[in-house]
């Protein structure tokens, strides 16, 4: 690791691109009750305090890989899905834990500010749910596999944080992508990809785009027949969609560095989708005023708008914020100079995936 650092560092590349590595829950001696949560002895000093110190010299984050999955029983498979349940009390802090995630975190916190690292990011690495298991095995299953990592995203994004780290979200990859069909093992090992080997999905969690959700809802209703009800992705027709009224905006105060890796990130995405970023390329009917906040504008609405509008495709690593307040008319003050203020009026179409048709006007010297 610090190879590989020292290289990207000759490259000037250290402060984009870091270095880490994922663990397992396995590097603890202790876990319950998570205040309790500590390293293996000798591994502690020797290797995680060492490794620790070079995440913390470079801003890197300690990865780790918890799976509640791995970690339940029949009694406790509501606390491992985040489901209402009684929870967990620790003895030693009197909290009492409503998740197995958030108790897994708070465990491997707790080693870390035992060896003096409780400011470190902790990045989630790996978890997820297999769609399919052995017959005894507890909870694997399509409709727990889609449940659990739904409502990982929506926690992970919230905000909340966990009891020993309140008010932080944390990055979070999902295992992963396609089941491993030639994978050695019990079946749930093959299992966890959120597509199958074909590229069909195995479920859906609510993160494909509509023209996918809606196909796969239609085919699960053909192979149900007749009687089957309709799926929460394919409403019936003249309901209201979800989240129509609500749009995403830049939060005030936002980087300027920040907003630009949001249009990078949303531009690969909307490829193929709609207008995507064409609007706000030069030439385009959006590009002027050619600012990067302006882009964003438009960029970070148009996801939301495409994804779904669910409230977790407009947190943009929390420089996004939703609102209800309809952007058709947005007053954008840009300032040329010292003598100049220019306003912008922006329009925008029926559903709020376009802001454009701007008019300018100002007290300059150059005139309307």
């Amino acid at each position: 690791m610090q190879t590989l650092h020292a290289a990207l560092a000759g490259a000037s590349l250290d402060r984009r691109i870091q270095i880490s590595t994922p663990h397992s829950l396995g590097i603890l001696s202790a876990s319950t009750p998570p205040s309790a949560g500590k390293f293996h002895g000798g591994y502690d000093v020797h290797i995680l305090k060492p490794l620790l110190g070079f995440l913390r010299s470079t801003n890197s984050p300690f990865m780790i890989n918890p799976y509640p999955f791995f970690g339940c029983s029949e009694e406790t498979l509501d606390y491992a899905l985040f489901r209402p349940n009684l929870g967990f009390l620790d003895p030693n802090t009197r909290i009492r834990y409503t998740n197995m995630l958030d108790a897994q975190l708070d465990a491997v916190f707790s080693a870390m500010k035992s060896l003096g690292f409780g400011d470190l990011e902790i990045v989630i690495a790996e978890t997820g749910w297999p769609s399919k298991g052995e017959p005894s095995q507890i909870g694997a299953g399509q409709e727990n596999a889609a449940q659990y990592n739904r409502n990982l995203m929506r926690h992970v994004n919230s905000g909340d944080g966990t009891p020993l780290m309140p008010n932080r979200t944390f990055e979070t990859y999902i295992f992963s992508l396609f089941n491993e069909d030639l994978k050695p093992g019990p079946t749930c090992e093959r299992n966890f990809g959120l597509f199958g080997p074909d590229l069909t999905p195995a479920y859906d969690v609510g993160i494909l785009r509509p023209t996918v959700s809606t196909a796969v809802a239609a085919r699960q209703a053909r192979s149900s027949g007749p009687t089957a009800t309709p799926s929460p992705a394919e409403p019936d027709g003249g309901g209201e969609r979800k989240g129509a009224g609500k749009w995403c905006v830049a939060k005030e105060g936002a980087d300027v560095d920040s907003l630009q890796r949001n249009i990078d990130y949303v531009c690969g995405a909307l490829v193929g989708l709609g207008p995507g970023c064409g609007p706000i390329q030069e030439g385009g009917e959006c590009f002027f005023p050619d600012t990067v906040r302006a882009h964003a504008a438009y960029a970070m609405n148009a996801f939301y708008q495409a994804m779904g509008r669910n409230d977790y495709d407009c947190d943009f690593r929390r420089t996004g914020a939703i609102t209800a307040v309809d952007p058709s008319l947005l007053l954008l003050k840009l300032r040329f100079d010292s003598f100049c203020v220019y306003a912008f009026i922006f329009t925008c179409d029926d559903d709020g995936g376009r802001w454009c048709n701007f008019a300018g006007y100002g007290n300059c010297k150059y005139g309307h």
